[in-house]
């Protein structure tokens, strides 16, 4: 995944200027597209920096969950083909 330039509190406030000022004008001034406020906007709209930082952990969570449930998953089937191959 790419790495952004800016961070989740930083979108965030960049999100906040674009309920007082347009966001043509707040994009440009913080070098980013139109476009680009309107994916943070759908991915960190509704929340504040505190949300924000709570989702990030979550999905970090989740990732570390998933690939648990992989390794054992994998852990699984070879059991399966060990016990397969001795009877």
């Amino acid at each position: 995944m790419k790495q952004s330039r800016f961070t989740e509190e930083q979108m965030v406030r960049i999100l906040r200027e674009t309920d007082r000022e347009s966001v043509p004008k707040v994009a440009k001034r913080h070098g980013v597209s139109e476009q680009t406020i309107y994916a943070w906007r759908k991915k960190y709209g509704g929340g504040d920096v505190n949300d924000v930082r709570k989702l990030k952990q979550l999905e970090q969570e989740n990732a570390r969950l998933k690939k648990l449930l992989a390794e054992r998953d994998l852990e699984v089937e070879i059991m399966k083909e060990i016990q397969a191959k001795k009877w």
